[in-house]
């Protein structure tokens, strides 16, 4: 794994972990760029991108909706903003679950509207139900969120990348901080799906290595709604610390934790179920802590989020988990495009490691502008975003990345702590 370059947002490294080398187990019309040449006023092509997102708007992950819609959002207008040479027309779907199979009826949807690239799904499960399907269609796929190790030996042929690491390193970094925190002892309750699997295994392999031990780990399944069963198993173990790995199943599992006798300040958390909760969980979360990717974000991209996602007429984006993944994969996709000269699914895919700088010697830029101006000068641009350098290597997955841990305070509300 590559060390972390510098990028425009500052890094608190405390929480930060890179992929070991232990750890690395696991259709649009093409265009041509126009007759213009580099240096010019005009842009060297004139590209309508046919753009999809397929995002829980609906589902167990329903609250990740508002800030990556709005990260989708935001970078949607500001690459159309640009006039650079390329033009997304965006079409949004809903994902739902791999409970209620809302992403069925989207992706038929998208694929009949001819999209080139889909940014997508949020969960690992539903991109594990897809990708073939888009793969065969020709269409590249790009997650903010998916962190499955399966996807780095997925046969892609090319077409996969995500802006979010593997739960290899979330789980590092999760299972490295219970230990730290001095429990000896660790149960799990995780979701039996792509994700929840992925990280139980990691946490599990962490944790065990630092000399302490997994007591139980017991699994429920998506659609599930009763978890009283799995609180008396995790109950009857009296582990030092427990690790929940969900979604919004968290708000019906943390209160029966709690009222079996297991206080939250023994609760670690992960991306799938961070979130500030306020009110809408019926007992104290002060003391849990939890993990999440993604650097602490610069004030003027929430700005600009909040004005843009108000702006369309909906409440404030609560928070920002992988608003950033999202918002990158846009411009990035935008910037392979432009490079390409082409909205053919293949043709960006091509392009998507050199404009990340996972290739090739390309120049530093920190926005759309900024690298299409590079590139349509003639040289090559290295699109380093909110979420990171970014930096794809060969199987699509981000080079490197940082972790920020987060702990609750008495209003059930998030603060990084990293």
């Amino acid at each position: 794994m590559n060390a972390l370059k510098g990028s425009r947002t500052a890094k608190v490294f405390a929480g930060i972990a890179l992929i070991s080398a232990s750890a690395i187990v696991i259709a649009g019309c093409s265009s041509t760029p126009s007759s213009e040449s580099g240096g010019s006023d005009k842009p060297a092509a004139d590209l309508t991108l046919k753009l999809g997102s397929l995002l829980p708007q609906t589902g167990s992950l329903a609250f990740l909706g508002p800030p990556m819609e709005s990260g989708v959002g935001l970078a949607v207008q500001e690459v159309n903003d640009a006039a650079a040479g390329v033009t997304i027309d965006l079409t949004a779907e809903d994902e739902g679950d791999t409970d209620t199979k809302a992403y069925e009826t989207s992706i038929t949807k998208l694929q009949g509207a001819g999209v080139s690239a889909i940014v997508g799904a949020a969960a690992s499960g539903v991109s594990k139900l897809i990708l073939d399907g888009n793969v065969s269609a020709g269409i590249l796929q790009i997650s903010a969120s998916n962190t499955s190790p399966d996807f780095t030996t997925w046969d892609d042929n090319g077409l996969y990348f995500r802006t979010a690491p593997s739960d290899l390193l979330q789980g590092e970094v999760l299972g490295n901080l219970i230990a730290e925190d001095g429990a000896k002892t660790l149960g799990i309750i995780y979701q039996n799906d792509a994700y929840g699997t992925g990280l139980n295994d990691a946490i599990t392999t962490t944790f065990e290595g630092t000399g302490g031990e997994v007591v139980e780990s017991v699994s429920f399944n998506v659609g599930d709604a009763q978890f009283d069963a799995q609180v008396e198993s995790i109950k009857a173990q009296n582990p030092d610390a427990v690790a929940i790995v969900s979604f919004d199943q968290f708000k019906t599992i943390a209160p029966l934790l709690v009222n079996a006798g297991i206080s939250a300040d023994k609760f670690y958390m992960v991306d799938g179920n961070l979130s500030d909760y306020g009110s809408e969980i019926p007992v104290s979360l002060e003391g849990a802590q939890g993990t999440k990717a993604g650097p602490a974000l610069a004030d003027d991209f929430t700005t600009r989020l909040q004005d843009y996602w108000t702006g369309e007429g909906n409440p404030e984006v609560k928070d920002f988990t992988y608003a950033a993944e999202a918002y990158d994969a846009v411009i990035l996709v935008a910037l392979a495009s432009l490079a390409a000269g082409s909205t053919e699914g293949a043709d960006i895919a091509a392009k998507m490691q050199e404009v990340s700088g996972g290739s090739g010697d390309g120049k530093k830029c920190t926005s759309f502008a900024e690298c299409a101006k590079i590139i349509n000068d003639g040289g090559v641009a290295d699109y380093d975003g909110y979420s990171g350098d970014i930096t794809f290597d060969e199987a699509g997955d981000p080079q490197g990345a940082s972790i920020g841990i987060y702990k609750y305070g008495a209003d059930n509300m998030i603060t990084r702590t990293n």
